[in-house]
């Protein structure tokens, strides 16, 4: 029991992705605590929700080990443009709307980047980045009011 008490923001993080996606319901601080009968209380969990954001630097300095262990020369890097559509959601920042390529037109959601560096049949995640539309601006066209991330997409995968 005093392990799990005691452990890293990086054991935390771990365990916490692996609750994430084994789960097939909602997933709250107090479930994974009560799934852990107690062992890592649901503070401790919202304590490390709630500090500094990690970047994708944060979870390249996690897979680079793995990473530069398995690199090949037949290796690449595959770049991903996805959004997850979320049409009941207010809109914020990040949750907002989006051109979606897949379907022809505009959808509302979060839009994120992803980066996985495959080989042979194993793929591991080196980046990953929210598009957040923090600007707004006046739309010539229809002459209505959008959002606009100070970032373009091309600058965020060159990065």
């Amino acid at each position: 029991m005093g392990k799990l008490l005691s452990m890293t923001d990086k054991e935390l993080l771990k365990l916490y992705s692996d609750y994430l996606i084994s789960a097939f319901g909602q997933t709250t601080a107090t479930g994974l605590s009560a799934l852990l009968d107690g062992q890592v209380s649901h503070d401790r969990v919202q304590r490390f929700l709630a500090s500094p954001k990690r970047t994708s630097a944060d979870l390249w300095q996690i897979v680079k080990p793995h990473i530069r262990s398995m690199q090949r020369d037949d290796g690449v890097l595959i770049l991903d443009d996805s959004i997850a559509e979320k049409p009941s959601t207010d809109e914020n920042d990040i949750i907002c709307w989006h051109y979606d390529h897949t379907q022809g037109r505009s959808v509302k959601g979060i839009n994120f980047l992803t980066a996985l560096y495959h080989v042979q049949d194993i793929s591991l995640p080196v980046g990953v980045t929210l598009i957040a539309k923090t600007e707004t601006y006046l739309d010539k066209k229809d002459g209505k009011t959008k959002r606009r991330s100070p970032v373009g997409k091309n600058e965020y995968f060159r990065d």
